[in-house]
């Protein structure tokens, strides 16, 4: 009698995981009437062929406005190790006082 229960318990195991693991698939979307699964995208596909140039006008523009003198002074801060501390950004008008760390008792 003990056999059998453990042969049951074991059948039932093995449906339950079947039939959780079964729901994990998207078998039934990969069923489709279509040769592959980009068809049904004609309309797309034919605007993004006959497209002359995606990108928009102003990207050929290469003359980018840029002050050399600063990027200059900015890569030595940053070559001397000498870059400035960023200020903290916050949305109050208040100035607080940054409160000194006090040193640690030994």
């Amino acid at each position: 009698m003990r056999r059998i229960d453990v042969k049951r318990g074991v059948r039932l195991a093995a449906l339950a995981c079947t039939l959780l693991t079964g729901a994990c698939t998207d078998m039934y979307l990969d069923r489709r009437d279509t040769v592959s699964f980009g068809a049904g995208d004609a309309v797309a596909a034919n605007k993004v062929a006959h497209m002359v140039d995606p990108w928009p006008a102003r990207s050929v523009n290469r003359d980018i406005a840029f002050d050399g003198e600063r990027m200059q002074a900015a890569a030595e801060r940053y070559r001397t190790n000498k870059v400035t501390p960023l200020s903290a950004a916050g949305t109050s008008s208040v100035k607080y006082d940054s409160v000194a760390p006090t040193p640690a008792a030994k």
